[in-house]
């Protein structure tokens, strides 16, 4: 009895010992297995594209991957036949990546087509063939608004465009010429005309130059041979590309309203006499605000405009406002909260920092003088007064705030909130051809306004 006892005991004993090995086998299994679940995905794991976007115009093409970790990549340019090849470390092939093939448009001016596929595990090759030679920009951006992880590719022009030479080609340029009425009195050689003279002198009584001889000599208005010139403006279609700008209700863009209102715009400009008109973006890319100041400038303009359609956290804002360069804080709480939004385009639309010149930006801001604000004051009151007319205002005023794309230190420069994109009534005005139509009359009228009463001064037509 007593030996059965004991071998029940063993047993027992032994059964305890087999329990306790497998459930340790099963502890350390268990073990690595989580071990190796939390190791190898970040080891081996790839990222996944959300989506591809191209944005093709002449100045330049730009290819954008968004994915859901941040990707890298390395490209290098081969001749014979122009391609550029790019490798994306970490990524795997997938449908939504095969959609670029479809996204390269036929009247893409810099990209042929392109191919894609998984050059080896992990890495994804794109091959751009192209059409002509490119100097290309790759950069990442961080998540930002309804963006994650972004690579971007610019495909710039080795050769690009000079936006003089874009207006000499349409036979505008060359109109940039004093012209004299007709006078039968001999006239003084073109150089005493036209010669600038920075104090304005008192013009002296006909009466005090009795001798015809001395005619020449006189400044009488009589004698003084009226001089006209071509007139440039500058048009600044807010945001673009990557950055829509605000979203109605209905889905409408920002970007894309602007861009037709400004084309509306310029259209009726060009049809007045000694005007013509430079258009920052004329299709949807993006253009950093730096650089839509810059343009303007090289082009000499005497006007700058750039045409936005407001929006608020609350869809009941409504009207249209005007906004001028403030160097004193901006003059309202909504003043500032916009300034600060329409700034943080650059953010939205893609800056490649390491080619963003910030001290050309403090330059800019330092060169603001005195008499550009106060110019651009007249020239926002003149066009405010005309979009009463046709549309509610939101302020009676022109407002002041830092908006960094007003902050040419030698051109007149306002902003202009066509109406309140997140007001659905306001956003139908602005889909509607002739509410378009009207925005940009009341802007010409405002224009031609601020002109009769201020005239251009002469200035040299080289750059």
């Amino acid at each position: 009895m007593s030996e059965s006892i004991k071998l029940c005991s063993q047993s027992v004993n032994t059964s305890k010992k087999i329990v306790k090995k497998k459930s340790r086998r099963i502890f350390l299994k268990t073990g690595a297995t989580l071990l190796l679940s939390v190791l190898v995905p970040k080891l081996s794991y790839a990222s996944q594209i959300l989506a591809v976007r191209v944005w093709p115009a002449e100045e330049y093409t730009r290819v954008t991957l968004e994915g859901d970790v941040e990707l890298k990549a390395t490209q290098f340019l081969v001749k014979d036949p122009l391609r550029m090849v790019v490798d994306v470390d970490g990524l795997e092939f997938n449908s939504t990546l095969k959609e670029i093939i479809a996204k390269i448009q036929p009247n893409d001016p810099y990209i042929k087509q392109v191919r894609v596929g998984q050059n080896r595990p992990n890495v994804v090759r794109l091959v751009f063939d192209l059409k002509e030679e490119i100097n290309p920009q790759v950069f990442s951006l961080q998540p930002v608004g309804e963006y994650q992880y972004r690579l971007v590719f610019d495909l710039y022009p080795v050769h690009p465009v000079d936006p003089i030479e874009a207006l000499i080609e349409k036979g505008q340029w060359l109109q940039d010429q004093p012209v004299a009425k007709a006078d039968p009195t001999p006239q003084a050689p073109i150089e005493q005309q036209v010669a600038p003279q920075p104090i304005p002198q008192p013009i002296p009584q006909p009466k005090l130059n009795p001798n015809p001889e001395q005619s020449l000599a006189s400044p009488d208005l009589k004698n003084v041979p009226q001089l006209t010139r071509m007139v440039t403006i500058a048009l600044d279609p807010g945001h673009g590309g990557e950055d829509p700008g605000a979203i109605g209700r209905g889905g409408n863009r920002e970007k894309d309203v602007v861009l037709a209102i400004a084309k509306r715009l310029k259209a009726k400009i060009e049809m007045q006499p000694n005007m013509r008109v430079f258009l920052t973006r004329d299709a949807d890319f993006f253009v950093p605000l730096n650089v839509r100041v810059e343009k303007a400038r090289k082009v000499q303009a005497d006007l700058f405009m750039s045409i936005h359609a407001d929006a608020f956290i609350e869809p009941t804002a409504r009207g249209s406002s005007v906004f001028a360069l403030s160097d004193k804080g901006a003059s309202s709480t909504a003043a500032r909260w916009l300034a600060n939004k329409e700034n943080s385009a650059d953010l939205i639309g893609g800056v490649n920092i390491k080619n963003h010149d910030r001290q050309l930006a403090s330059v800019l801001l330092d060169l603001s003088t005195t008499a550009q604000i106060s110019d651009s004051l007249k020239l926002g009151g003149a066009i405010l007064s005309e979009i009463g007319g046709i549309n509610r205002l939101h302020k009676g005023s022109v407002e002041q705030a830092g908006f960094a794309v007003l902050k040419a230190p030698d051109i007149p420069s306002v902003l202009i909130e066509t109406a309140f994109i997140s007001n659905p009534e306001e956003e139908a005005k602005l889909l509607d051809d002739n509410y378009q139509d009207q925005m940009a009359e009341a802007i010409l009228k405002g224009i031609n306004r601020y002109f009769s009463k201020k005239p251009p001064l002469s200035k040299n037509r080289l750059v």
